[in-house]
């Protein structure tokens, strides 16, 4: 299926491991220009290499996108490069599991800064170039911890609010053509991820996890994840703005 993203300028965040790279590789075959970041020079060079290697117009950039002067440089740059944004996806985040009565003020702004405030930095800054397009696609990654218990405290807290700025930033921008939306993955399995390192820790722990869990038997791939952010890119998803989208196996239990 041609989703008609070819030369697309689209920006991900977090392009340089796991979900984000995989969301990467997924836009360079439908053939649109990419412009990535990432806060690890080994790891965001690699995936440029991989891009580039099949053929893509590739523009990366060191950033930590909780610094607001390093995102306004990187969107600059980018606007530089191509002279336009196409579609966003805000693919940064993270958790800490500590417990509540050790949790401090700072760790709490931390979270919050990184799952949701990076994600309007970046959105505050890319709005103004679509409405001037009059067209644009903003997505945010999620969790399915987002929308029900399951997550540690700070990072569900985080992730809710995420999905709510979605849910608002579609409603405010669907007047200048604007969509926006969240894909909300379940475990998913990579190199070097949190749940890498739980089954290395525990093993006979994580295959329980997997029975009681996962209807499918299994973790998520990154991949799976990407395809479906693809597709919430193109045109044909032209009606869906506001959507939280599972990605995630029947692994939440949610009704909705």
């Amino acid at each position: 299926m041609d989703l008609g993203l070819k030369d697309k300028v689209v920006v991900v965040t977090g392009a340089s491991r796991g979900i984000g790279r995989a969301i990467a590789h997924s836009f360079a075959d439908e053939a649109a220009r990419l412009s990535i970041c990432g806060r690890t020079e080994d790891t965001l060079q690699s995936v440029t290499s991989e891009l580039t290697a099949k053929g893509a117009q590739v523009f990366a950039k060191l950033t930590d996108v909780t610094d607001t002067g390093q995102v306004e440089a990187f969107v600059t740059e980018t606007l530089e490069t191509y002279g336009r944004i196409d579609v966003v996806v805000n693919n940064v985040g993270g958790s800490r599991w500590t417990p509540l009565e050790d949790i401090s003020d700072t760790e709490w702004h931390e979270i919050f800064d990184l799952n949701l405030v990076s994600a309007a930095r970046v959105n505050q800054l890319a709005i103004p170039e679509m409405k001037k397009q009059g067209s644009g696609v903003i997505l945010m990654i999620t969790s399915i911890y987002g929308r029900e218990g399951g997550g540690h405290i700070t990072y569900n807290a985080a992730k809710a609010a995420e999905i709510s700025m979605t849910k608002s930033l579609a409603r405010e921008l669907a007047p200048d053509n604007i969509r926006v939306n969240s894909v909300a993955p379940g475990s998913i399995l990579f190199p070097g991820g949190g749940w890498a390192r739980r089954i290395a820790a525990d093993p006979e722990a994580m295959e329980a996890f997997v029975k009681s869990d996962m209807p499918l038997g299994r973790f998520g791939k990154p991949e799976e994840i990407a395809n479906v952010v693809v597709f919430l890119a193109s045109e044909r998803a032209s009606l869906v703005t506001g959507a939280c989208v599972n990605v995630d196996g029947c692994q939440t239990h949610s009704n909705i």
